[in-house]
């Protein structure tokens, strides 16, 4: 059994310790927070200690989720993986290149696991669709929110973007080699709406949107390749796949001139993929665990969460140039 801890327990944290209190492996030994009354109540909800000093809990513990604000993920992460704890960090992994950078040459020269809190791997709709997908020509992702406070201290890009980031670059196997970005600031001051274009080797384009000013919530990706178009729902959660039929091309054509009658359902069959409907969450957690026990590369690494980071700030980049003098 390994000792496990939580640090930050706002809303993404207070989820963390709560799945760990029931990981039969898992002993949750404590949570820590700046606000203690916070942390007290966390700790009184799921059976753990609060613990008011954060080089305490570290040294209690052998794993730790960081689910702390951006800004600090480099330091809590670094002083984690310095006194030799394996760290899960919320996603994005830190907030400039050169500190995720460092937390995975920390990790790697110290033998620890890294994992980063990138959920949408674990989804039981984007799980089915890998079964599916092959060398995709054309990704689009939405993925739209209505405004909270909690977020806002980054930008939508590294807020909600990113998750479909990691996703496509965990399905494309190729390197980016463009990228077209804009987005506006609407409700806070950074940026709260963004759409960008990823251009790979391969010739794959990828067409993302995310916005946190929206009336609704989509979480929606869809896939086109040679064989099969691909549609992901991550709410519903759904996986729905079309495959075009068997059919000679003299009838499609003479179905598209309007000599016979035919419609979608003649030319295209259609699956919906059967899922998994384990709790992501849970599956995310037990990983990070099975990673920490039997000392595998997480499913969601450092330097995947490095490479979303480095695309991620591109886009910001190209969105927000700098400055001159």
């Amino acid at each position: 059994m390994i000792k496990v801890g939580v640090i930050g327990v706002g809303h993404l944290g207070r989820l963390h310790a709560r799945v760990y209190s029931e990981i039969e492996s898992c002993l949750l030994v404590g949570v820590h927070d700046i606000d203690g009354a916070r942390a007290a109540h966390v700790a009184a909800e799921f059976g753990t200690d609060p613990v008011d000093d954060l080089a305490g809990l570290i040294d209690r513990v052998d794993a730790v989720s960081i689910a702390v604000p951006t800004s600090v993920h480099h330091a809590v992460g670094s002083e984690c993986l310095a006194r030799g704890v394996h760290a899960l960090i919320e996603k994005p992994i830190a907030t400039t290149v050169e500190e995720a950078r460092d937390l995975v040459t920390r990790a790697a020269a110290a033998d620890l696991r890294l994992q980063i809190g990138h959920i949408e791997r674990f989804n039981p709709a984007i799980r089915a669709a890998l079964t599916v997908l092959r060398e995709p020509k054309f990704v689009e992702a939405h993925r739209l929110g209505v405004f909270v406070p909690r977020g806002t201290d980054v930008a939508v890009v590294l807020d909600l973007m990113i998750h479909d980031i990691d996703m496509i670059l965990s399905i494309v196997d190729s390197e980016v080699t463009a990228i077209d970005a804009v987005g506006v600031s609407v409700l806070s001051p950074s940026i709260d709406i963004a759409n960008a274009r990823l251009r790979f080797a391969d010739g794959c384009v990828a067409n993302v949107t995310a916005s946190r000013v929206s009336r609704e919530k989509v979480r929606k990706i869809r896939f086109f390749q040679p064989d099969a178009y691909v549609s992901v729902d991550c709410l519903a959660p759904i996986a729905q796949v079309f495959r075009k039929k068997d059919v000679p091309e003299e009838t499609l054509l003479r179905i598209a001139s309007g000599e016979i009658e035919g419609g979608l359902s003649d030319i295209v069959e259609y699956e919906q993929l059967p899922l998994d409907t384990s709790e992501p969450l849970r599956l995310e957690l037990e990983a990070f665990v099975d990673s920490v026990v039997g000392g595998g590369t997480p499913v969601v690494d450092g330097e995947d969460g490095l490479r979303a980071l480095d695309v991620a700030l591109e886009i910001l980049k190209q969105i927000e140039p700098p400055r001159s003098a």
